[in-house]
């Protein structure tokens, strides 16, 4: 096996992706610089487990490969590298336990992102893993070395390989802000532009219904979506109403064809079935006594469908006051109520974000073409996915498969 001993490589951010590689490199006997702007590592990383940190999903692996969507092509070999049980394991090694919650969602049995973190960074630095914080990359000198501001002034520095893996922009005040883009795109790297992804969307709501229901979640409803191709997807779940329009899980799953009609149009537009659980011709029968009834609307509709609160205010949101007295209307718009929305909330309150590295811009161990020996791993590569495990497991896996493209790149120019 030829020698990599005398070889150093950088790391350029200190999350899951770029941890992962570090690990493989460290594995092999590479020395292993990790630098982070932050004063820690793994700050997204461990704001991610504050809720319980979802690590991956159990679900069928040919199903789960299908969430990275357009994108799932050019990831498959590297899912392929860390799969969801594999990763578990990987997990395991580390002195965690796991569990699979109701949804199918796996967590550490702690539900926190800081044992596995702390735990992770001290077998690091066992393997001689060297970590530098406070520093924030710049780019390149004239000469191709690395350059960082640090608290005691510029420094340089010129590995044998570099790998950045610098996150999205979706996080600025954990070290995710997205100023690498200038930087790669200066060096002729070809970068999508970044967007919002498993975001919030903005609906021009009545004042009556932002004053008295925003932050409400909105339960036991499906979701129905048209995308631009003409493919319906329906799906169920729960969701929140927010000041400036929809937010939660359901939209996340549905984030990037909204945003791809919005992009397209300028708008888009799904529906809510407000009672899923109950048939068109059980829910009109049901509304077919509104006539008759002596109680008002709104009682009506709580006694006899449960509809009060958020769901009574949606209606009203759509509906005039004489549609309530038209039962076809009204059990249309129970059934299939539309929101339209005009735009997706900033980056900076998003959970990940669209866009990235192209992959056309890499060769197949994960190296820009335009710069040799420099990798890319994580959040910066153009993909996305939704929440529930699937973000985490693409980090980790690109940053594996960065590492060993690494020591394939160290090895082949140690034999040339």
């Amino acid at each position: 096996m030829p020698d990599t001993l005398n070889k150093s490589v950088a790391i350029v951010g200190g999350g899951p992706a770029g941890l992962m590689a570090a690990e493989v490199l460290s594995n092999a006997g590479v020395q292993v610089d990790v630098f982070d702007a932050m004063p820690s590592f793994g700050r997204k990383f461990l704001l991610a487990g504050i809720g319980g940190l979802n690590i991956t999903h159990s679900e069928e692996y040919t199903k789960f490969c299908t969430r990275y969507a357009d994108r799932q092509p050019n990831l498959q070999t590297t899912l392929d590298l860390l799969p969801p049980a594999q990763l578990c394991e990987w997990v395991h090694g580390l002195g965690i336990e796991t569990f699979v919650g109701t949804s199918g969602r796996v967590f550490p049995k702690e539900m926190k992102a800081a044992p596995l973190l702390r735990a992770w960074l001290h077998r690091l630095r066992s393997k001689g893993v060297r970590m530098h914080v406070r520093h924030r990359w710049q780019g390149w000198d004239a000469q191709g070395q690395l350059q960082f501001s640090t608290q005691n002034g510029s420094v340089e520095y010129s590995p044998t390989a570099t790998i950045l893996a610098l996150g999205g922009a979706s996080w600025p005040k954990l070290g995710s802000d997205g100023a690498w883009v200038p930087l790669l795109r200066g060096a002729g790297v070809d970068v999508a532009e970044l967007e919002s992804a498993n975001c919030g969307f903005e609906v021009t709501w009545s004042d009556y219904l932002r004053e008295k229901f925003s932050g409400s979640p909105l339960k036991s409803v499906t979701l129905k979506f048209t995308n631009e191709h003409g493919r319906e997807t329906e799906r169920p779940g729960e969701m929140v109403i927010g000041q400036h329009g929809v937010e939660g899980s359901l939209i996340y799953a549905f984030s990037r064809e909204i945003r791809q009609r919005l992009n397209a149009q300028g708008s888009a537009t799904f529906t809510l079935d407000l009672l899923p659980g109950r048939s068109v011709d059980r829910v009109r029968t049901e509304v077919a006594g509104l006539a008759r009834s002596s109680q008002s609307v709104s009682s009506y509709l709580k006694s006899k469908l449960g509809i009060a609160g958020v769901k009574l205010a949606l209606l009203h949101e759509v509906l005039g006051k004489d549609d309530f007295k038209n039962t076809d209307k009204l059990v249309s718009t129970i059934k299939a109520l539309p929101i339209t929305v005009h735009a997706a909330r900033p980056i900076d309150e998003a959970i990940s974000t669209a866009g990235g590295v192209r992959f056309e811009s890499m060769d197949n161990n994960y190296m820009l073409t335009n710069k040799p020996g420099t990798f890319v791993a994580g959040e910066m590569l153009d993909w996305e996915a939704p929440t529930g495990g699937y973000l985490l497991t693409a980090c980790f896996a690109t940053g594996m498969a960065a590492g060993q493209g690494v020591l394939r790149w160290l090895n082949d120019s140690t034999t040339d």
